[in-house]
């Protein structure tokens, strides 16, 4: 009898200690946000941003995951990653960090010789189910990929299927690291279409082989048929034409690297 008793409070104690253990669920709102600067201003905005924003951004309860720039930045882009409690602690947030008297400051002296954005794109998100735990840190040096999907029209479910039970774990195969997946919230455009995510890479190049060979797995061969014979074709819109690509790098400033 004891050493039934014994056994059962050591089931019990593992089963808590597994519970305890689990990855509590992320229920953050993230927003990402696209600068377009004006020409020539790109560093004067990393600049308004380094000795200023990134502060008062966390001053006022928004967290800093991280700021990149395109490794082909054309068109002088900042891009970066906000955590929010909520969206409506997000709307909070910016309202108060644009009253706050230092970035009044800092903005009006910082445009003194003309406004350094042109257009601000902010998406917000959620993560997905299999996306793993997002974390700011910092194991460079390597470079980040922004990759965005639209999926064909009813097959984001499908979509993610692929990713959680293939894809995520054939990229880390090969190489990658996976550091989120995120769908966009209710109420948006595209919500019901899009997956948004990023992975890492040694370099371009190596990003570059690590597709290649992932795209020549023949495991990842078998899943693709298998899910698009289900879907009677393509899961993204247009095929490869539904899935954008960008290049990044870390800003000096940014609590991911």
């Amino acid at each position: 009898m004891n050493t039934i008793l014994t056994l059962s409070s050591l089931a019990l104690c593992a089963s808590a200690a597994l519970v305890i253990a689990a990855e509590p669920k992320d229920t953050r709102v993230y927003e990402l946000r696209i600068y377009h600067a004006a020409p020539g201003k790109l560093d004067d905005l990393n600049k308004r941003f380094r000795d200023h924003t990134v502060k008062l951004f966390e001053k006022h309860g928004m967290e800093n995951i991280g700021y990149w720039t395109p490794i082909d930045n054309t068109n002088n882009l900042l891009i970066y990653v906000l955590g929010h409690a909520s969206r409506d602690a997000a709307k909070q947030s910016f309202a108060a960090f644009g009253a706050d008297p230092e970035w009044k400051a800092a903005a009006k002296a910082s445009e003194a010789n003309g406004r350094l954005v042109n257009r601000v794109e902010s998406y917000f998100m959620e993560p997905t189910d299999y996306s793993p735990a997002i974390k700011s840190t910092q194991a460079g040096p390597r470079v980040f990929e922004l990759r965005d999907y639209t999926a064909s029209e009813g097959n984001l479910g499908a979509l993610d299927a692929r990713f959680r039970d293939h894809t995520v774990k054939l990229f880390a195969k090969h190489g990658m690291q996976n550091i989120a997946y995120w769908h966009l919230t209710p109420g948006q455009k595209d919500a019901d279409r899009r997956l948004i995510y990023i992975v890492a890479h040694k370099s371009p190049e190596a990003g570059a082989a690590s597709f290649d060979a992932f795209r020549k797995d023949p495991d990842w061969v078998k899943a693709r048929a298998d899910s698009e014979a289900k879907a009677g074709g393509s899961l993204t819109e247009g095929g490869m034409a539904g899935v954008k690509s960008t290049y990044m790098r870390a800003t000096d400033y940014s609590p991911m690297k």
